[in-house]
């Protein structure tokens, strides 16, 4: 293990994290608020990074287990240090409320732990929107984009953070990569800023709900969310927004290289919107007959809908009060998630399909033993090792929602609030049912449920196989 290496990418990561600090320091002068929080924040995390970064290593091996170990070492320590602001102004002063409300921001679930999200400051609204945005794309990628870190290594990094089953590279440089794959991403929440400028927001609101989408993460200036704007503007441009990010981002580069028979070859991406129509439909004829206009049923039923699958979690409805069906099968949706290589969470719509084509395989094997029966995907076999992965990742997926979902139960909620704030946590979402739901937060839970949660935020956001890793003891021990 290279450890020198490790702490040197850990320090340049912090470095980073400082600068990006300074950004709601500018708020907070913009807007006449005290800058001593962030301040601090940043001379703190300036200064453990700049001196880790120091570190010079004493050879240059660099494998795909440290690439693991950077990769979740690095967002436990973002969050860590990523709550200072939060702390030290008091606006959330106590630390495993921090802790919660800062890894649900980088991990972009958008879980949240406030009752009155209105009473924050300027600053710590802004901070709290921009990790959602800074998380959404990959820390490492962004820090990747932007300056140099591990050179040839940088792929065990990317695979380490990337979502989807397979991961792969666009141009051969894998930090070009990295910058093609962040000027989609700021390009795409600029032109939504500008959109919901042109509504009924303001600058501000329209910037924060833009990180908030673009991260897919869901964290709203207001404690009603979206809903709060009784805008169906509103509603539409970030329906839209919610849609496009959850699509894989290999696809866009399709677009841009003219390759557009490729864009539409995806099967993930039909699947994907096929998920959407389906679920819009059936649920605005579910919940009708709450509504006085089938536009305005069909209008909340395509938010949600999107909401969930992109794994944003905004709200414009309270869906804890739709009949049992609707309420189901966006539970289901959350399970699924959104594209490989989105910004979304879930399991992904793409492992869902290799598992679906693996059991088909399967009992047609049954049924004609010496029958060839290749799992294809885009009219490409899948190798047996990814569909074995993917196997694994379900498995290991399942047993943590199961083993999160009984400690979280010791708080004595029902079942449904315990099981969907579990599977919200885990796929990214933020909102669950029941006492989780939309209206709903996760203030009452213990400090031992917060923490549980936080962790499977994180195991969530980095697919379970890094944090598996980093806890494996052979990931320790010397080669």
């Amino acid at each position: 293990m290279n450890y020198r290496m490790i702490g040197q990418m850990l320090g340049r990561v912090l470095c980073m994290e400082a600068v990006l600090m300074l950004v709601p320091l500018f708020i907070a002068l913009g807007y006449h608020e005290s800058v001593v929080p962030f301040l601090i924040s940043v001379v703190i995390t300036g200064v453990v990074g700049f001196c880790l970064s120091r570190l010079q290593p004493k050879h240059s091996d660099f494998y795909a287990r440290e690439g693991f170990v950077i990769v979740v070492m690095c967002w436990v320590v973002l969050s860590l240090l990523g709550t200072l602001p939060f702390v030290i102004s008091g606006e959330i002063p106590r630390f495993i409320d921090a802790l919660f409300e800062t890894v649900s921001g980088f991990s972009t679930c958008g879980a949240s732990i406030l009752t009155d999200i209105e009473a924050l400051s300027y600053s710590c609204l802004f901070w709290r929107s921009f990790t959602h945005w800074i998380g959404g794309m990959g820390v490492l990628v962004f820090i990747m984009a932007v300056m140099p870190m591990a050179g040839e290594y940088n792929m065990h990094i990317m695979r380490a953070e990337a979502t989807g089953p397979v991961v792969g590279k666009l141009v051969p440089r894998v930090r070009k990569t990295a910058v093609i794959l962040y000027l989609m991403y700021v390009i795409l929440t600029l032109i939504e800023t500008i959109l919901l400028v042109l509504g009924p927001m303001n600058w501000f609101d329209a910037v924060l709900h833009a990180f908030s989408t673009a991260g897919t993460g869901g964290f709203s200036t207001r404690a009603a969310s979206v809903g709060a704007f009784g805008s169906t503007y509103v509603d539409l441009v970030i329906s839209i927004f919610m849609l496009l990010f959850g699509i894989n981002f290999n696809l866009y580069f399709f677009l841009l290289i003219g390759k557009f028979k490729s864009f539409w070859k995806s099967e993930e991406l039909r699947w994907y919107l096929g998920a959407i129509a389906f679920a819009t439909i059936t649920i605005s004829l579910a919940i009708r007959t709450s509504y006085t206009i089938f536009g305005s049923a069909l209008r909340d039923a395509f938010f949600q809908v999107l909401s969930i699958i992109s794994t944003t979690g905004f709200a414009t409805a309270d869906f804890n009060q739709w009949p049992q069906y609707a309420r189901w099968l966006l539970v289901l949706l959350m399970f699924s998630g959104a594209c490989a290589g989105s910004t979304g969470g879930g399991m992904k719509v793409s492992r869902i399909l290799i598992l679906a084509k693996a059991a088909k395989a399967e009992l047609r094997r049954l049924l004609h033993p010496r029958s060839v029966n290749l799992v294809q995907m885009d009219h490409k076999r899948v190798d047996e090792s990814t569909v074995r992965c993917t196997l694994v990742f379900l498995v290991l997926y399942m047993g943590i929602l199961l083993l999160g979902t009984l400690i979280v139960s010791l708080d004595g909620f029902d079942l449904e609030t315990n099981f969907t704030a579990v599977l919200a946590s885990l796929s990214s979402i933020g909102p669950g049912l029941s006492l989780v739901g939309a209206t709903g937060n996760y203030a009452m839970f213990s400090w031992l449920s917060k923490l549980v949660l936080a962790c499977c935020m994180l195991i969530g956001r980095l697919e379970i196989f890094p944090v598996m890793m980093f806890c494996a003891p052979r990931t320790w021990k010397r080669v």
